[in-house]
């Protein structure tokens, strides 16, 4: 025989870990494609928009940290799961990130100029407080180490800080909109969106859950330490991104209370105490999020305003250019 070294095919009738086929399948259930979503009917509400600035900085936002999510977290935590089916769960999350990159350019594309969509992804680059948690979380994902379980989790902690808390400051002012009727196609694509990002969120903190379970006490007090102020290193910078990005607006605080709410969310699917009080969060903001139908839950259905669309079939014609 040669020494060669000996690759494992994922075996799905091995009986794994059950929850890792309730995830697989539930993503796919969910599946939709942003150009399905009439986002073109918001055009006429968008020329008459004061405050498209913010909007179309929360979604650059957005973009960017989908982009990473995409480009580097999922793919890196799938590389380093010892678990072939949990490394293909992985994988899959990873393509619903890129679906979600892409949508918020399908709305710049359908409301903005050539010259302001170029102008939104300069200021991406440019904004210090949106860097600030974009390398934060990709310096974590970058540390992972081969058989290294404590590496693992605390990439996995991070993913679930992106997840269930970062993007939450972003997500605040498209349903914040839609639940007074504004940009409501817009948002429906963020509330899809958000019922993928909610059973990401859900998903990685579990097997996060399992991962620290194994560790001795020490170590999960060093780690509990490390979250926690891992957390609050985000937070106070969510503070200030949210302070420039609502300058505008009026709406710092309301937008804060909702990226408090989303952080006590992340703490417990990673199974933590949660660190902040409770607050009421705008009411306009929830009913945004059951937009027509979408719902803040993990197994929410598409909201009306979703259609499938109609696909040509594929045929040789179709390579002929």
């Amino acid at each position: 025989m040669l020494d060669l070294k000996r690759f494992e095919a994922v075996n799905w009738n091995r009986h794994g870990q059950d929850l890792v086929k309730v995830f697989w399948d539930q993503q796919w259930r969910q599946i939709w494609f942003p150009e399905e979503i009439a986002v073109s009917k918001d055009v006429k509400q968008w020329s008459q928009f004061e405050h498209q600035e913010t909007y179309k900085q929360v979604l650059a936002g957005l973009t960017l940290l989908d982009t990473i999510q995409t480009n580097v977290g999922m793919n890196e935590i799938a590389r380093y799961a010892p678990d072939l089916q949990e490394k293909a769960l992985y994988t899959v999350f990873a393509s619903f990130e890129a679906i979600h990159a892409k949508s918020y350019s399908y709305i710049f594309t359908t409301l903005c100029t050539n010259s302001e969509i170029d102008a939104i992804f300069e200021w991406v680059k440019r904004n210090d407080y949106l860097q600030y948690k974009a390398n934060r979380i990709s310096d974590v994902y970058g540390s992972i180490r081969e058989d290294d379980p404590v590496s693992l989790w605390k990439a996995m902690f991070a993913s679930v800080m992106l997840e269930s808390f970062l993007f939450y400051s972003g997500f605040f002012y498209p349903l914040y909109l839609g639940g007074q009727g504004m940009l409501r196609n817009s948002a429906e694509v963020i509330s899809l969106i958000l019922r993928d990002e909610s059973i990401h969120g859900v998903a990685v903190g579990f097997f996060a859950q399992q991962r620290f379970r194994q560790f001795p006490d020490s170590l999960k007090e060093e780690l509990t330490v490390w979250g926690y102020e891992f957390l609050l290193d985000l937070y106070h910078n969510e503070l200030e991104y949210t302070n420039d990005v609502y300058a505008e607006t009026g709406l710092g605080p309301e937008v804060k209370s909702f990226v408090r709410y989303n952080a006590n969310k992340a703490l417990m699917n990673l199974g933590m105490d949660t660190m902040f009080p409770d607050e009421e969060i705008n009411p306009i903001v929830m009913n945004g999020i059951r937009n027509e139908g979408s719902t803040y839950d993990f197994f929410s259905q598409k909201g009306s305003t979703y259609a499938v669309a109609k696909v040509a079939p594929i045929t040789d014609e179709t390579f002929r250019f």
